[in-house]
């Protein structure tokens, strides 16, 4: 038996977490930001991803974003696949089971990161975490810029062919033989996102599901409007969109992301930039290539 999930397709945004100048959360301004994607297109709201600076937040803080999240979709019909990863399995595990309770509708769960697991490691990591959620959507996340580790296309599979629950993966290796072979081989429940900005046009024309986007965060109108357009296979209008966000889709990633991002969203009055360490604003040369993209989209 597997699990089928017919509204996992499309436009996901990786939403910021706006802070406080004293680094609290701003409950009020990540409310409006989570009704400007729905309004603006976007129906899957991922809180306390990569995006979300949820490497520097408490578990605690990490549970109140996601229900303030679940809260505001579940009131504009839209889902929440909620971050819950960690490179400590039973913590992942307790996370995932918490995003369940609350009545989130998917776990987003990162490759284990810092431990180097082999893939034998990865497989029994996420075979845990599948077996203690049971009926609760998974969508694996491979970001190896950021993890170190990869999850290969064949322990991709494994685990999608292993556990019913497993459904979905973020894959942000920028590996197309690798994505590819998943595309090519995945079982017919399993959904492929492309987990970069710039790849999904190539992505979705291979067969990839959708995207979880950052300058979503930004341009939720515009990405959602391509990535639909592709899906549709109107490809001449997904290109035209392509093409005229592909600078700010390179641009976000100038210096560490979401910094970029939030200078962007800073600059359209949306949030104030406030970051918490180790990540910083970015600098001037940034700000001013920014500032020029941001004209050039008229936003």
């Amino acid at each position: 038996m597997t699990m089928k999930l017919d509204w996992m397709r499309g436009c996901a945004t990786a939403l910021v977490t706006p802070f406080h100048k004293d680094g609290s959360i701003d409950d009020e301004c990540f409310k409006k930001l989570v009704e400007r994607q729905i309004k603006n297109g976007v129906k899957l709201l991922v809180p306390c991803g990569t995006t979300g600076e949820s490497a520097t937040m408490s578990h605690e803080e990490d549970i109140h974003v996601i229900k303030l999240a679940i809260e505001v979709a579940k009131k504009l019909k839209a889902k929440t696949i909620a971050g819950t990863g960690s490179n400590c399995t039973a913590d992942a595990i307790e996370y995932t089971r918490k995003a369940r309770e609350l009545g989130a509708d998917c776990a987003l769960v990162v490759a284990p990161y810092y431990n180097k697991p082999t893939q034998e490691g990865i497989f029994a990591h996420f075979s845990e975490i599948a077996k203690s959620v049971k009926k609760f959507p998974i969508m694996l996340y491979n970001v190896p810029g950021r993890t170190v580790t990869n999850i290969t296309a064949e322990t991709t599979l494994r685990l999608a062919e292993a556990h019913e629950n497993i459904v979905a993966i973020k894959e942000a290796s920028g590996n197309f033989s690798q994505i590819m072979e998943i595309l090519r081989r995945r079982p017919k429940h399993f959904k492929v996102f492309s987990g970069d900005d710039a790849t999904t046009l190539p992505l979705i024309s291979v067969g990839a599901d959708g995207l979880v986007s950052v300058c979503s965060n930004e341009i939720p109108d515009l990405t959602s409007k391509m990535v639909e357009k592709a899906l549709d296979g109107a490809w001449t209008a997904a290109r035209k969109i392509h093409n005229q966000i592909l600078p700010l889709m390179e641009a976000n990633f100038i210096e560490a992301s979401p910094a970029p991002c939030k200078f962007v969203m800073k600059e359209m009055g949306l949030l104030e930039e406030n970051l918490r360490l180790p990540l910083v604003p970015v600098t001037e040369p940034t700000q001013k290539k920014l500032k020029a993209i941001l004209k050039e989209l008229n936003k």
